[in-house]
C-alpha cells in the first residue's frame, strides 16, 4: 500500500507542477498520465493482491486453529496427555504466533495487536519450545520409539490424532544439534528426508535437511554414509557452500581408513534407511540407565512365582485405630523385600480434585538439593512442578495428613508437608534416594532423615509413568485412589540402597501424585531401633 501512495504522491506532485507551469494542456503530455494512471492501477492491483493473500492466509489460519482450539479445550489434560500435541503447543505459541504477528504488523491491526501483545508476557519461550523438543526424544529413547511412530501419532492410549510435520521433524533435528546431540539430530532429520521423498509440503528444502543430516552421520563416525548423504546433497544444491568440501574432505578420511586397515576396495555405499538401532545411543551419567529404561517398559520385572507366593492383600486397621477400626483400608503387598505396600481407596476423588485445586495456582518447576553444596535448584533428571500443602490450607489437607498417620502408624509431626507433583509430557525423575546422604539440610538435623516415603497417586496414567526399582528389579503402576508405602531406612537408620527408585517419564497422559516424607524424630517407640545395621 505505502509504495501505491507513494507513487500517487509523485503523481500528484508533477500535476501540480504541471499546472503551475501552464503545460498541462498538451494531449501529447496528458497521455503520459494515461500510461501512468494504468501503472497506478496495476500497482494497486497488485496491493490488493497482496492483502487478500494475506488475508486468505490468516483466514487460514483462524479457521484451523479455531478447530484445533475448540477439540484442545474441550478436555484439555486429554488434549495435552498426547505428547506430539504438548511439543506443537509449545512450538505454536513460541513460533508461528509470532510469525503471524509479523505478517499481520505489515499493515497493523491495533486491536489483534493490543490483544496479542498483553497475552505474549504468558507465552512460552524458546526454551520452553526446546524443553519440549527434548521431552519428546527422552520419550522416544525411554520406551524406544521410531520417529516415525512420533510422527504420525501411534502412540499406545491416545485419544487425539496428532502428527508431526516435515518442517516439525527438521526443528526436533535442529534443537537435538544445537545441543550436540548428533544421535537424535541423525533420528529426526532422516524422519524429516523420509517425509520429503515421500512427497511431503514444507517450508524447508531437502538441501537443508542433507546439510545437518549428512554432517551429524559423520559425527556420528559412519563415513560412508556421510560420503552417500554428501554426494546427494550436492546434486540436490550444486551451489551450496559447504558440500563440496565437506565431500571432499570426507572422501579423503574414508581414503586413508582404507588404506589403513589395507582394504583394496571400498565398500559400495547403501540406501538403507537409518533408524532405530543403526547407531548406539552415546552413554550417560546414569550407570543404571538401560535397566531403568526397560523397567519403564514392563520389561525385566524380576517378580517370580516364588516372590508372588508372599505377596497377600489384607484389610489394614492401622493396629486397631479408632478411625480405621470400623472402616479398615485394602492392603496389598506389591514387593517382599524391600516390603513396598499399597493401599486401596486410600484418596476419594472428591479429595483428589480439592488437592488439585489448590495446588495448581502454586505449582512451580520442582527442585533437587544439589549434592555437593546442599542449595536447592532445578535439575533435567527431575521434570515436574510440584507445590506444598499445609494442614491449614483447607480441612481435606489435614484429614489426608491424619489418614497418613493412622494408616502408617507414624507420627506427621516431623513430617514434611503434602507435595503434590504433576508430571506433563515427558515428566520423570531419574533414579534417586528419597532419605539424605550428606549434606543435611536444617530440617534433618532437627527432624532426623527421612524414614519413610507415602505415595499417592492422584491420576491414573494411560500409557507411561510407573514408579521404578533399578535395584531390584520392581515396577509399580499409577492407579488412582490408591497409595504406595515403603521405608527408605532400616531400623538401625542407615539409609537402605535398594530404594533408589525412579518416576518414569508419562508416554501418554498427566500424572498427579501427591507425598509424604515422613521423619525420623517422633518414631522412637512406634519404630524402635534394630540390633543390627540391617534390621
Amino acid at each position: 500500500m505505502k509504495s501505491w501512495l507513494l507513487s500517487l504522491a509523485v503523481i500528484l506532485g508533477c500535476h501540480s507542477l504541471w499546472a503551475d507551469a501552464e503545460i498541462f494542456t498538451s494531449i501529447g503530455q496528458m497521455t503520459d498520465l494515461i500510461f501512468t494512471e494504468k501503472e497506478l492501477v496495476q500497482s494497486l492491483k497488485e496491493y490488493i493482491q497482496a492483502e487478500e493473500s494475506k488475508l486468505a492466509t490468516i483466514k487460514s489460519w483462524a479457521k484451523r486453529l479455531d478447530v484445533l482450539t475448540h477439540t484442545s479445550t474441550a478436555d484439555p489434560e486429554g488434549y495435552l496427555a498426547h505428547p506430539v500435541n504438548a511439543y506443537k503447543l509449545m512450538k505454536r505459541l513460541n513460533t508461528e504466533w509470532l510469525e503471524l504477528e509479523n505478517l499481520v504488523l505489515q499493515d497493523p491491526s491495533d486491536g489483534f495487536i493490543s490483544n496479542i501483545s498483553v497475552h505474549r508476557q504468558f507465552f512460552p519461550d524458546e526454551e520452553d519450545e526446546k524443553g519440549a523438543a527434548k521431552a519428546l526424544m527422552r520419550l522416544q529413547d525411554t520406551y524406544k520409539l521410531d520417529p516415525e511412530s512420533i510422527s504420525k501419532g501411534r502412540l499406545p492410549g491416545v485419544k487425539f490424532n496428532a502428527v508431526l510435520t516435515v518442517d516439525d521433524c527438521y526443528d526436533m533435528g535442529k534443537t537435538a544439534y544445537n545441543d550436540g546431540d548428533y544421535y537424535h539430530t541423525v533420528l529426526w532429520m532422516q524422519e524429516a528426508l523420509r517425509q520429503l521423498d515421500e512427497g511431503e509440503d514444507a517450508v524447508i528444502s531437502k538441501a537443508d535437511v542433507l546439510d545437518y543430516l549428512s554432517y551429524s552421520v559423520y559425527q556420528m563416525g559412519d563415513l560412508p554414509r556421510a560420503i552417500e548423504l554428501t554426494r546427494r546433497l550436492v546434486v540436490v544444491d550444486p551451489n551450496h557452500q559447504r558440500a563440496g568440501g565437506n565431500l571432499r574432505y570426507f572422501e579423503r578420511l574414508r581414503a586413508k581408513e582404507i588404506r589403513e586397515s589395507e582394504k583394496t576396495e571400498q565398500p559400495p555405499a547403501t540406501e538403507t534407511p537409518i533408524e532405530l538401532g543403526t547407531y548406539a545411543r552415546p552413554l550417560d551419567y546414569l550407570p543404571e540407565r538401560e535397566t531403568y529404561e526397560a523397567l519403564c517398559r514392563g520389561e525385566g520385572v524380576k517378580m517370580t512365582p516364588e516372590r508372588q507366593s508372599k505377596l497377600f492383600c489384607r484389610y489394614h486397621n492401622g493396629n486397631r485405630n479408632p478411625r480405621l477400626l470400623l472402616s479398615p483400608i485394602k492392603e496389598e503387598d506389591e514387593w517382599d523385600s524391600p516390603r513396598i505396600v499399597r493401599y486401596l481407596n486410600a484418596l476419594s476423588d472428591y479429595e483428589i480434585e480439592k488437592i488439585k485445586e489448590i495446588a495448581k495456582p502454586r505449582l512451580a518447576r520442582a527442585t533437587v538439593r544439589d549434592p555437593k553444596s546442599g542449595v536447592l535448584t532445578v535439575a533435567n533428571y527431575r521434570v515436574s512442578k510440584s507445590a506444598w500443602l499445609e494442614g491449614e490450607d483447607d480441612p481435606v489437607i489435614a484429614r489426608v495428613n491424619q489418614r497418613i498417620e493412622d494408616i502408617t502408624g507414624l507420627t506427621v509431626e516431623t513430617a514434611e508437608l503434602l507435595q503434590v507433583a504433576n508430571y506433563g509430557v515427558g515428566g520423570q525423575y531419574e533414579p534417586h534416594y528419597d532419605f539424605s546422604r550428606r549434606p543435611f539440610d536444617s530440617n534433618l538435623k532437627t527432624d532426623g532423615n527421612r524414614l519413610a516415603t507415602y505415595l499417592n497417586y492422584m491420576s491414573d496414567v494411560e500409557a507411561g509413568g510407573a514408579t521404578v526399582f533399578p535395584d531390584f528389579g520392581a515396577a509399580v503402576w499409577p492407579r488412582k485412589g490408591t497409595a504406595v508405602f515403603w521405608y527408605n531406612l532400616f531400623r538401625s537408620g542407615e539409609g537402605d540402597y535398594r530404594t533408589r527408585h525412579a518416576a518414569c517419564p508419562v508416554l501418554v497422559g498427566s500424572k498427579w501424585v501427591s507425598n509424604k516424607w515422613i521423619h525420623e524424630r517422633g518414631q522412637e517407640f512406634r519404630r524402635p531401633c534394630g540390633m543390627t545395621e540391617v534390621d
